[in-house]
């Protein structure tokens, strides 16, 4: 057991432990989870403009379909707009937990130095 450094993997790791922490396994969760957000906005917005344009024809034409386009439309850019914000919440979390963590590690370690536990000890 080392008491005076911190584990040079970056993340604290116990045999039998329930939770460990991996930083190189959180950054890179981070990043897929940004990388899907980039892609959702992009590649889920391209047909925004051609329904939107279609359903103002139809409505205008006096279609009923136009109507309920807007409404597919319209739902469709909520649930987009969620999935979005969804993606960038898991981003941020597991970033401010990976720099939570690394705080976390570097209390431990200049509290809790060797002559402090041996003090303790004795």
């Amino acid at each position: 057991m080392r008491l005076n450094q911190m584990a040079s993997q970056g993340g604290s790791t116990v045999d039998g432990a329930d939770l460990v922490v991996r930083d190189q396994v959180l950054g890179g969760l981070g990043d897929l989870a940004r990388q899907l957000r980039e892609r959702v906005a992009r590649d889920g917005d391209h047909a925004r403009a051609a329904t939107a344009g279609a359903a103002t024809e139809l409505t205008a034409d006096g279609v009923d379909m136009g109507s309920a386009l807007y409404a597919v439309h319209d739902a469709w850019i909520t649930k987009l707009s969620t999935l979005m914000d969804a993606c960038a919440h898991i981003s941020n979390h597991l970033d401010y937990s990976r720099s939570a963590h690394a705080k976390d590690e570097q209390k431990i370690v200049t509290d809790f130095s060797v002559s402090r536990v041996w003090d303790a000890i004795k």
